[in-house]
């Protein structure tokens, strides 16, 4: 069956005409990006955006787990669709009804169901789309995970079969998992984080093949640790950024994995690092931390500014996004609030009301004035507790699709 699998055209093996100018630049604005490209030099933030599609009744009457909860929510590049992650290790992919961007959604019923529904057999570590994602090219209509005791998975997001594997052996000749994945800009390889060790696998050559660069250097210096997050500039620089839980953010070189620098500041385990849009700054978050850390990285003596938001008590992984145009970054809370930074100035902006409980997953949409959020948390039932759905509100683990407000000459528009 794995050899069947792995007899699928991958990403890496697209056609010349396909691959040329793919380093280059990125994917154009599909159908579904209209006008949208250019909305966010007219936006204001200093809004509260209004919902336009909500999601909660499959997140609870579809799953296996009666404690199920919404761990993350991701756009996909081309814009056309959503992930979400849960709990009960299930991906669901929602597609965008670009007909009806505009419209708006019943708080008492979810909007619309999800197209494809992708379940794993343990607990989700990561995942990541494909770079060069478009759902107009099946080929490479595709996105990878990471679970507990399994190989990385790279799943067909049309029709949910999966594609191929990419396994890593410890010294026992046993799989072990990786933590953190991440496409490089080209989208030729996948970059994983183990403990103390990035594993890199090429794309089109599925199975047990990749290479191994240790993390700590000979004197145990380096970055110790599991790396628990990575990331690489837009602007295709050459290097990455890799986080760990020991509280430090690395920068290496991408093509000989040097290391270039270590960051220190973050109060728990990195969780989260993100590149600005120019790939001069790089944003940080921690597992228990209040706040995002802004580093320059031309000059990484001291911190440019923090950004706050409240996790200190929670363990989960709370996610934050940029938009397109590098202006704005949102990100969720435990208190249920989602919060906008102006990165120019480092200043918040506005909070909304996102949810009534944590809001674990903010992403902006690559071309639209919109963005998506996710909430969910673990909850610990008494013995005698009925274990009732009817226990949650409809703003409670669930996935909303906001619109932000826009100037214009006739003042604010939707």
């Amino acid at each position: 069956m794995a050899g069947e699998e792995e007899e699928q055209l991958l990403p890496g093996e697209r056609s010349s005409e396909l691959m040329t100018g793919v380093a280059e630049e990125f994917p154009p604005e599909s159908e579904y990006s209209g006008s949208g490209g250019d909305a966010w030099a007219s936006v204001r933030c200093d809004f509260p955006p209004y919902r336009l599609h909500h999601f909660f009744h499959q997140f609870r009457r579809n799953s296996s787990n009666p404690n199920n909860f919404l761990k993350g929510v991701k756009w996909s590049p081309d814009g056309s669709c959503f992930l979400t992650c849960s709990d009960d290790n299930s991906f669901c992919l929602f597609t965008l009804p670009y007909d009806d961007v505009n419209g708006s959604s019943d708080p008492n019923s979810d909007s619309y169901m999800a197209n494809l529904v992708v379940n794993e057999g343990e607990s989700v570590y990561d995942y990541s789309w494909y770079p060069y994602m478009s759902y107009s090219n099946p080929d490479l209509c595709v996105f990878a995970t990471s679970t507990r005791d399994h190989p990385i998975h790279l799943w067909d997001a049309t029709s949910g079969q999966l594609r191929c594997t990419y396994r890593a052996y410890d010294a026992m000749d046993e799989i072990t998992s990786a933590f953190s994945i991440g496409f490089n800009p080209a989208g030729n390889k996948i970059f994983a984080g183990y403990n103390k060790t990035i594993r890199i696998f090429d794309i089109s050559r599925p199975g047990r093949d990749f290479e191994q660069h240790s993390t700590v250097l000979g004197d145990k210096e380096g970055q110790a640790g599991i790396i628990s997050s990575i990331a690489f500039p837009p602007t295709n620089s050459g290097m990455l950024a890799a986080a760990s839980y020991s509280q430090t953010t690395a920068i290496y070189q991408e093509d000989n994995m040097e290391l270039l620098y270590v960051l220190h500041g973050q109060e728990g385990g990195v969780t989260q690092v993100q590149f600005s849009k120019d790939g001069k700054y790089l944003y940080s978050g921690g597992r228990k931390d209040p706040y995002i850390l802004c580093w320059d990285i031309r000059n990484t003596a001291n911190l440019v500014y923090k950004l706050y938001r409240s996790s200190e008590g929670t363990n989960q992984r709370i996610h934050f996004d940029i938009e397109h145009h590098g202006r704005y970054l949102g990100t969720g809370g435990q208190d249920g609030l989602a919060h906008i930074y102006d990165l120019q100035t480092g200043l918040w902006i506005s909070s909304f009301r996102a949810a009534l409980d944590t809001v674990n997953g903010f992403s902006f949409h690559p071309f639209y004035t919109i963005a998506a959020t996710s909430s969910g948390q673990r909850r610990y039932r008494c013995l005698d507790d009925s274990g009732d759905d009817e226990e949650l509100n409809g703003d409670e683990n669930c996935v909303s699709i906001w619109s932000f407000y826009s100037l214009d000459e006739d003042g604010l528009t939707k």
